[in-house]
């Protein structure tokens, strides 16, 4: 009877109760009614438990550094350098737009930040340029998946912490594919642009006014070296680089850029707690949910109904890429990795694939699930922020989600873009 727990909380999302709840409700009602009522004690213990970590701290430091970033204003200074070097070429704000959440990648690993910070200042400029409201809310929303794809990446910590894997490992495997993502959503601009006749977002900037700009967002655009150098060589851990990160903000908010002052600091810290809070608490009902994913086996019956389709990993592998795509649609990528994670990545490592990779295919993918109705997160943030409805940004976003889908079976099917740089750094074998 145990085993209902999945359909059970798929119904309460349909019904419209929060995840979180949700994540506790289903199994929690099924225990009670299984007789298992020591287990309910064990399930709503868990959610502290989940949270009780130290490698998450890292989480709520990254959240603090991106607000303290954007707050002081960084991210205006790398909005000003991508258009000094993108902002000439045909449909040209959108390609600031990407080019800029590549750079803010490196400072916030959060699509949601990303989509708040920089769709409040290019949604406006691009509408003022000619592009409609609702191309401009979703594109900005397509690219903003690329912070969490691109280190530091609070989804990828999120999944080192559950399944045991390196973080700088991950973070390392999802350079490639988040430039990747980047470069294929130009591509799709270019040619949109031509066929549409998208303006130039400014003038071709002389070199002299690149380097000024380059001198501009140089303290910013060292914030994601000195993290994963840090890393790398071994000076601190994730988590303590996520700390190390939110002193190098205040540092170049306060004193180098002098753009922070002492009033903006409860607002910052206002709004970190609360996106940390959702995020970690999100993270404690999932970690309880796993314990009675575990209680149920689920895991070995999604196993053997997983082999009893094929053997061939390919096969596989496009079929999970699938369903992971359709649970992106529904679930936040956080909570989709806690209760998915231990269910399929055993499986796969079982037929071959490497865990890394694994890892980088269901990060992306649930991380694009956030740009996807009918719950993709960044499509409400893309609302709010532009007054756009989501069934028109909806629309508008489907010929960016294919370029998204494509980059995604790139990397499924060619281990080498995601492993390159793990491999040649010798964090993975």
């Amino acid at each position: 009877m145990l085993i209902w727990f999945l359909p059970v909380f798929l119904i309460l999302l349909l019904v419209g109760l929060p995840v979180f709840f949700a994540l506790l409700a289903a199994p929690g009602l099924l225990l009670w009614l299984n007789g298992q009522e020591r287990d309910i004690t064990l399930l709503y213990r868990n959610v502290y438990n989940g949270i009780d970590s130290f490698p998450l701290m890292a989480i709520p430091f990254f959240m603090l550094a991106g607000e303290l970033m954007n707050r002081g204003g960084i991210t205006a200074r790398l909005v000003e350098f991508a258009q000094a070097m993108m902002g000439h070429l045909r449909g040209g704000l959108a390609h600031v737009n990407i080019l800029s959440s590549i750079l803010f990648a490196g400072l916030s690993g959060s699509a949601v930040a990303d989509t708040s910070a920089l769709g409040s200042m290019l949604v406006p400029a691009m509408v003022k340029q000619g592009y409609s409201r609702r191309f401009a809310a979703a594109f900005t929303a397509a690219s903003s998946v690329i912070g969490p794809i691109i280190p530091p990446s609070g989804i990828m910590i999120i999944y080192a912490y559950v399944m045991g894997e390196s973080v700088a490992a991950l973070f390392l495997a999802g350079i490639v594919p988040g430039i990747l993502v980047g470069v294929g959503l130009m591509l799709m601009v270019k040619f949109m642009a031509n066929l549409r006749d998208f303006p130039p977002a400014s003038r071709r900037y002389s070199w002299p006014e690149r380097g000024q700009a380059s001198l501009k967002a140089f303290f910013p655009l060292m914030t994601p070296v000195i993290i994963l150098g840090g890393i790398l060589l071994g000076v601190f851990t994730p988590t303590e680089a996520a700390a190390v990160a939110v002193g190098y903000a205040v540092f170049i908010g306060f004193f180098v850029m002098r753009t922070l002052r002492m009033a903006d600091l409860p607002e910052v810290l206002s709004r970190a707690s609360m996106t940390s809070a959702v995020v970690l608490l999100l993270v404690g009902a999932a970690m309880a949910f796993k314990t009675v994913v575990s209680l149920s086996h689920a895991p070995e019956y999604l196993a053997s109904l997983i082999l009893s389709i094929s053997e061939n990993p390919l096969i596989l592998l496009f079929l999970i890429n699938i369903l992971l795509f359709i649970v992106g649609m529904f679930l936040d990528a956080g909570p989709a990795i806690i209760i998915l994670g231990p269910i399929l990545g055993p499986i796969f490592v079982d037929l071959g694939i490497h865990p890394v990779h694994f890892a980088i295919i269901m990060s992306v993918n649930l991380t694009v699930g956030l740009a996807t109705p009918p719950m993709g997160l960044v499509l409400f943030v893309a609302s709010s922020v532009s007054g756009e409805r989501i069934e028109e940004i909806t629309r508008a976003i489907l010929p960016f989600l294919l370029v998204e889908i494509i980059v995604i079976f790139l990397i499924t099917f060619i281990p080498a873009i995601s492993m390159t740089i793990p491999r040649l750094t010798g964090f993975v074998s």
